[in-house]
Order: structure tokens, then sequence, then C-alpha cells
């Protein structure tokens, strides 16, 4: 997990949460608390040797922990390290540490889109009451570098309070499950404009 505001910066250990399975693992056990490596293993879709394995490498650069013991202790018990996950690439990055940032950002990116995309198909199933105040959008803003730092600051606590790592089923109000929140701020690249065609391959005349 990340040890200051500045997170992850280390490229070794970047490569390493890099993958899909790890980044389940991970996802699962900060969540839903600790678990065996056969019960990550079925989240994961891997034998239970694989996800030791993964657990292993998660543990190795500081992602997760032993946890303690369930009854006679024989089985062994991981943990999410209970610290915020974030990385950001810098002017001042490496190449190779700008590489595996950018090889990290696009695991997660992908993984959230899997779960937007997971949501809306089976959106027609949910029950009313979610369907309602179930949101997708997406907004362009104007704003300077410094009020961008600020709504940054402010969605993170206003997210804060609802966290699933910090709030358990226990104490949460009847009815509650797991949302998922996501939240992109980033300055708008400049798209390729490619211009019109030179030739209408194909087109057909559009009738008077």
């Amino acid at each position: 997990m990340t040890q200051d505001r500045e997170g992850l910066s280390d490229p070794k250990a970047m490569r390493a949460l890099a993958h899909p399975a790890r980044l389940m693992i991970l996802n699962r056990l900060q969540v839903e608390g600790s678990a065996t490596a056969t019960e990550v293993a079925e989240i994961a879709g891997i034998t239970p040797s694989a996800a030791s394995y993964h657990l292993r490498m998660l543990a190795k650069y500081g992602f997760v922990e032993d946890a303690p013991p369930r009854g006679d202790g024989r089985e062994r018990l991981w943990r999410g390290v209970d610290k915020p996950l974030s990385v950001g690439v810098r002017p001042d990055d490496q190449p190779d540490v700008r590489a595996a940032k950018v090889l990290l950002i696009a695991a997660f990116r992908k993984d959230a889109n899997e779960e937007a995309d997971r949501a809306l198909a089976q959106s027609d199933l949910e029950p009313e009451e979610w369907r309602d105040v179930t949101l997708f959008s997406r907004h362009r803003l104007r704003v300077n570098a410094e009020e961008l730092a600020r709504l940054s600051r402010e969605i993170e606590e206003l997210l804060e309070p609802y966290v699933a790592r910090n709030r358990s089923e226990r104490d949460a109000p009847e009815g509650a499950r797991l949302v998922e929140a996501q939240v992109n701020l980033f300055p708008a690249a400049a798209r390729v404009v490619p211009g019109l065609p030179t030739e209408d391959h194909g087109a057909r005349p559009v009738p008077d």
C-alpha cells in the first residue's frame, strides 16, 4: 500500500501489483476482510497454489500480510494492509518508474471499466430503488490546478465515511451493499483531428 500522499513509486512493486488476479485478490481482502488462499482463489478463478504464490508476491511488496488465525489455526489467513493505494505520474519520474506507473494505472482502469460494464449489463436485474440511484455520468469542468486539487480533496472527504474497508456490515445501515464509486480527474488532452476525408469511398449519395 502507499506509504504517503505521493503514492507508489517502486517499479518492482507496481509491476507486481499490475496483474489481474492480484488486483482481484487485494480487492477481496480489503473489502471483505481476511481469507485463505483457497477462498481468494475462487474469486480470481485460479488454483489455490497459484493464489498462494500471488499472495506471497503481494506480501513481499507490502500489500498484504498475515492475519490472525481462525479456530485451530491450521489454515494461513491473509489480510490487506490498511493503507490507501494510489499512483500518479510525475514529471521527474525515471523512465522505469514512469513505465511501471503507466502499466499499473492501465491495469486499474481496465479493472474499473470491467466493473462498470458488468453493472451496466446487469442493470435491468436490479430492484427499482437501486436502478433509480445508479449513476453513470461524465462532466467537462473549467478549473485551474488549485481548484482541481481542492475538488479532489473534497471528493475524497465526501466518500471517506462510506469506504467499505472502514465501514463494516455491522456499522452500515440495513439494506447496505457494496457500491462502486469511480472518480477520474485529469486535464483533458487534445484530440488528434483527423480532418475531412479526400474521397467518400463506398458512400452512397443521399437522395434529394
